[in-house]
Order: C-alpha cells, then sequence, then structure tokens
C-alpha cells in the first residue's frame, strides 16, 4: 500500500515532468493549478526560511515556538507541505512577525512574514515609566518645560 506522502510525492513529480515536457492536453488546466499551487508551497517555505534565519533561530528552537517538530519546519521551509491558516498564525506568532498573503499581478501571490519592529523601536525610544518616576526634581521640570513648549509648537 503506498502511502499518502508517496502518492503525493509521485504526484508532484508526474505534474513537474509534464510542464517541463510543455505537454499540452486535456490535462493543462490542472498543471497550471498545480504548478501554482507548488509555487505558492515554495514561496511560503523561502519565507519563513528568510525570517528565521534573520531571527538567529534554528529549525528546532521555531519548532518548539510553533508547538511543532523540527521535521515539520524543515518540510515546510523545503516547499514540501501547504500550511494551513492556524499553522501561519503559529509561525507567525513564533517568529514575532506578522503574515501577509497578498495578490500581486495575475495569479501569483506574495508571501511575507513582517516584523514587529514598530513595538520594538518604541520599547527603545522611550524610557520605562519609572525611570521618569526617580528623575531628581530639576531633570523633571526640565522635562515638564520641554513638554510644554511641545505642546505649545504643535497645537
Amino acid at each position: 500500500m503506498v502511502s499518502h506522502a508517496q502518492w503525493k510525492l509521485a504526484r508532484d513529480r508526474k505534474v513537474a515532468a509534464s510542464i517541463s515536457e510543455g505537454e499540452d492536453s486535456a490535462e493543462s488546466a490542472e498543471r497550471v493549478r498545480r504548478r501554482r499551487e507548488l509555487d505558492l508551497a515554495w514561496d511560503l517555505g523561502q519565507a519563513v526560511y528568510d525570517r528565521r534565519t534573520a531571527l538567529g533561530l534554528a529549525q528546532t528552537e521555531l519548532a518548539r515556538r510553533a508547538n511543532m517538530t523540527q521535521p515539520q519546519v524543515s518540510k515546510l521551509e523545503l516547499g514540501g507541505s501547504m500550511p494551513t491558516v492556524p499553522l501561519l498564525v503559529r509561525l507567525a506568532r513564533a517568529m514575532e512577525a506578522d503574515f501577509s498573503l497578498r495578490p500581486d499581478g495575475e495569479d501569483v501571490v506574495r508571501v511575507s512574514f513582517i516584523p514587529h519592529v514598530a513595538a520594538e523601536e518604541e520599547a527603545r525610544t522611550e524610557p520605562p515609566a519609572t525611570e521618569r518616576a526617580a528623575a531628581p526634581p530639576a531633570e523633571a521640570e526640565a522635562d515638564a518645560d520641554a513638554g510644554t513648549e511641545r505642546t505649545a509648537a504643535t497645537g
């Protein structure tokens, strides 16, 4: 008996072979649809790989964060599987990013994981409230005067 994974791999090879041979038959529309699906799976895997490496994470660490196994992450990155929406959400959270699928032209979908940099930048630029409260009175007055000037200048 042939397992589902082996059957799917054989089907993918058949589709890839017929595309490379340039056959034009009644199955042409199915080949085109399957090629787009394979391209999307590949692009998803590449987006996961790019974000994971940008974070400096190993596949095992990403798998732990996303409640997956390392082989599942590997298969996903190689374009060997099409993840579900809940899995994409878990991966985005694990990689501290937002996930985006957007159509770009006819039958082309762009895939990306957008880092949560806005929140990170805000956290770095504004000192914690405890630091402001601990400032000496002279510095606190200077900060208050600067805030008044800023308010007056803006409106």
